[in-house]
């Protein structure tokens, strides 16, 4: 699952106010994005290259089930309908496809696409957001141009605290 060589990451990240330690490399505006495979349900996987084209709106969650977690999921999908055909957001976390599945029937999430990292924690580990202790991805945003370039990132710093949905929705529209 997790590799070994994964730069570590500490002192910049809690939950709950203990520190945690993140696997991977601090993605920068700028940067190319990583590729990535997870996913869609459990046999099926996807990477970067399946959202080819669009703008994506990149929102990390370490679980579905947790409030900040699903208030995230539940703005970005009233959002997305005002975005148009050329955006696409999707929500990755480690949770499993069923509970994935589960909370977006049960919350009425359906322009959001879920895909889950719980495989290979692949997309945790590109993108420097698996949490070392307890194998979560860490809450972020990151938005990526059509052409695949790192437009913005926001690394929480608390694990429950909430984006700045303001500004990662301007960053978004400043590509459509």
């Amino acid at each position: 699952m997790t590799q070994t060589n994964l730069e570590e990451r500490t002192g910049i990240a809690t939950l709950g106010g203990n520190p945690i330690t993140l696997l991977g490399p601090e993605i920068k505006v700028g940067d190319q994005a990583p590729d990535f495979k997870v996913n869609k349900d459990l046999m099926t996987e996807v990477s970067l290259a399946d959202y080819a084209g669009k703008v994506k709106l990149i929102s990390v969650v370490p679980s579905v089930d947790t409030g900040t977690c699903d208030a995230q999921t539940r703005r970005f999908n009233v959002e997305a309908d005002k975005l148009g055909d050329d955006v696409v957001i999707l929500t990755i976390s480690v949770d499993l496809p069923f509970a994935q599945s589960r909370f977006c029937g049960a919350a009425g999430i359906d322009k959001v696409v879920t895909l889950s990292d719980y495989k290979n924690r692949s997309f945790g580990q590109a993108y420097g957001v698996l949490i070392k202790e307890i194998q979560l991805d860490q809450r972020a945003i990151f938005i990526v141009d059509a052409n695949d370039t790192v437009r913005y990132v926001e690394y929480l710093t608390e694990m429950s605290h909430h984006p700045d949905y303001e500004a990662a929705l301007e960053a978004l529209r400043t590509l459509v």
